[in-house]
């Protein structure tokens, strides 16, 4: 029996200026776990004075979820939250019933250049969360559990992982792992999340009898262990949790189970009612599509 249900090539999308690889959704895979939509953001090197721009724009219904490997971006939103994620750092925003925000290049980082590269992550809320109050958190590096081991050493980004279990407060079981494998070393993935997958976003990895290039994510079987090979240095991401219950739709930066709540959250922000990121006088309009 295979441990590989699926693999997925990352797909290429330039954001005006800043090229990432989406990941999800998948037009085989929509959701994994509570997982809505996975991005890789650079690496990219900016020259001084350049940086990313990512001006106020709205969410409903979904957690952000942002992880640096390199770099830092500057976090603003309608709740009045001010900053900055560097390597190592998660930062969750629950938009719940609503919530706008920014994200842009530290002043301090522009004025000299800089490198990005990290990954950018939703995760859909249960339905019986769906509308809570919204939030933001910041978790410092130091504050979140760690797997060592020869060669290996992943962060618990959310969720938990057998004993270890992140402090950030997600809503349904989840599973978020990131860091790196050296060269020449093993790891076995229990089996502890109804779903799993594996995603590489440097190096050259073998998952089960499957040999992954950047950019390739594999879907794995329930129910079954997995090994893990480095072939080179790794940068890995892992990703599951438990299958949330019914569909979700997902329209620009809007998740929901309720298309009308979707259609709902448009004429909002057409019509200026989330409330306004402070410090901020841009905002990004509501597509046409």
């Amino acid at each position: 029996m295979s441990a590989i249900e699926l693999l997925i090539e990352g797909r290429e999308r330039d954001l005006g200026g800043l090229t990432v690889r989406r990941v999800l959704p998948h037009m085989r895979q929509k959701l994994l776990g509570p997982f809505i939509f996975i991005d890789q953001m650079g690496p990219v090197e900016f020259a001084p004075g350049q940086g990313i721009d990512v001006r106020p724009h709205p969410h409903i219904n979904l957690a952000t979820v942002t992880f640096l490997f390199e770099g830092a971006i500057s976090h603003r939103d309608s709740l009045g939250s001010v900053q900055d994620i560097v390597p190592g750092d998660v930062n969750w925003m629950v938009a719940g019933s609503g919530i706008a925000h920014s994200e842009r290049s530290p002043a301090g980082l522009r004025a000299h250049g800089h490198k990005l590269f990290g990954l950018q992550t939703w995760v859909a809320l249960p339905a019986e969360h769906e509308e809570v109050a919204p939030s933001f958190s910041h978790h410092p590096a130091e504050c979140l559990p760690r797997i060592e081991s020869a060669g290996v050493s992943l962060t618990v980004v959310a969720g938990h992982y057998g004993e270890l279990r992140s402090p950030v407060a997600v809503y349904s079981p989840t599973l978020y792992l990131a860091g790196t494998m050296a060269a020449g070393s093993e790891w076995e993935l229990a089996a502890n999340h109804p779903q799993r997958a594996v995603y590489l976003v440097s190096g050259a990895l073998q998952v089960a009898d499957l040999d992954l290039a950047a950019g390739q994510m594999v879907v794995l079987a329930k129910d079954q262990a997995v090994k893990l090979r480095a072939r080179a240095d790794c940068l890995v991401a892992i990703f599951g949790g438990s299958e949330l219950e019914g569909e979700r739709h997902l329209w620009w930066n809007f998740v929901s189970t309720r298309p009308e709540r979707i259609e709902q959250a448009k004429s909002a922000w057409r019509e200026g009612r989330f409330a306004a990121v402070p410090g901020e006088n841009e905002f990004i309009d509501l597509p046409d599509k």
